[in-house]
């Protein structure tokens, strides 16, 4: 009966990190916001207005994380993600009113407010329904819901476009799925701990940069996050680009990466519970970068699915990688470090802006595709700089 009872309660908080992945939905969003509503303007400016649809999104983990966990620890974490979704379903209705590019902006900002508040505060209430050694394994299947989302995005997008006569239906159909996942958590009973302590603040956080070492591992969130939502971002635009296909077609370069970043996620898995992180590490980033300086140079349709395909498995475990060194280097301050972490997540708004600044100048996606490759460069640098002593520092 307890076995029932707490598979009942562990469902609906799983099913939120299918929320979660709606983040994702910017890549196609940004490319057909740059079809639809700015067509009029200078082709030099097309890709730095529609990057800012990543920018509005991402930018809001760098101002929402630590208020996050100050106001989880007066309402507690259950409310706190029906919160999350609350404002999720606020910002998918928004383009329907209007859908202009303002709008736009004001969706997507309240969909990275939703997000910020829902990767704070759902990973902790997964651990008031699961306890000990299935924390880890609950986490991981977490974030293959995640991935799962991610993945479905285009194809949604496409059903929308195609069964429903405009791709912008994806919206309701987002805001639905939510409305299910808020009801289900919002009848299932969770009993939370009562907490204890006194929340971080933004100077004590930013405080721990003056260790070295936790700078790099921040910098090192900021470029995979960038990574990550620069390829999602830029994986349409360069396949309209050099193959010719049209924004539908194209919408499926992102799922193609999704999926492999699904499937690298497991295999990282194994491996990381047989070999060094560090060696990994090294291998992943080395084999990203070589990915994406064969990415600069390919027009072919087929070689660069399989290069999204490559990127996606390569930067599958980056993230989790660095997360877990940088809280093993100070597990003494390890509350501040996460906040810390997820406010690098703030990379998905700055590398994609700089990408769209840079692919504007060039006349190519090129550009964008160089700035992905710097913050690889940057992951494989940090491979390298870090020892294999700082995981096991106190």
């Amino acid at each position: 009966m307890k076995k029932n009872n707490s598979k009942c309660q562990i469902l609906p908080v799983l099913f939120g990190f299918f929320i979660m992945g709606f983040c994702d939905v910017v890549g196609i969003t940004s490319m057909h916001v740059k079809e639809d509503l700015l067509g009029s303007y200078s082709p030099e400016f097309r890709d730095t207005l529609s990057n800012l649809i990543p920018v509005a999104l991402f930018s809001m983990f760098l101002i929402f994380s630590v208020p996050t966990g100050m106001l989880m620890n007066k309402i507690g974490r259950k409310k706190t993600v029906l919160l999350s979704n609350i404002i999720t379903i606020v910002a998918m209705f928004i383009p329907l009113i209007e859908y202009t590019f303002v709008m736009s902006l004001l969706a997507f900002a309240l969909l990275g407010i939703a997000n910020t508040i829902l990767q704070v505060s759902l990973n902790p209430l997964l651990t008031n329904v699961v306890k000990g050694d299935k924390l880890t394994s609950s986490l991981t299947v977490g974030q293959f819901v995640k991935a799962i989302s991610s993945f479905c995005g285009p194809f949604i997008a496409a059903f929308a476009a195609v069964q429903l006569g405009n791709w912008q239906y994806i919206f309701p159909i987002y805001a639905l799925i939510t409305l299910i996942s808020t009801i289900w958590l919002m009848v299932t009973p969770i009993r939370e701990e009562l907490v204890t302590g006194k929340a971080s603040s933004f100077g004590s956080v930013f405080s721990i940069l003056k260790d070295k070492t936790i700078l790099i591992f921040f910098l090192g969130i900021v470029c995979v996050v960038g990574v990550d939502v620069g390829i999602n971002t830029a994986a349409p635009k360069i396949l309209m680009e050099r193959s010719g296909l049209n924004s539908i077609e194209a919408g499926y370069g992102p799922s193609m990466y999704f999926a492999f970043r699904t499937i690298g996620a497991f295999i990282g898995a194994i491996l990381l519970a047989k070999y060094s992180p560090i060696r990994i590490f090294k291998i992943i980033t080395a084999v990203a970068v070589l990915a994406l300086i064969a990415l600069v140079f390919t027009a072919d349709k087929v070689v660069i699915f399989a290069l999204y395909a490559i990127i996606g498995l390569a930067i599958a475990n980056v993230f989790s990688i660095i997360f877990s060194l940088a809280i093993q280097s100070r597990p003494k301050k390890a509350n501040e470090i996460s906040g810390l972490m997820i406010m690098g997540v703030f990379g998905g708004a700055v590398i994609p802006f700089i990408m769209g600044l840079t692919s504007d100048m060039l006349g190519s996606q090129v550009g964008s595709i160089l700035i992905i490759l710097l913050s690889a460069i940057y992951l494989l640098f940090c491979a390298y700089l870090i020892k294999p002593k700082v995981a096991l520092k106190n």
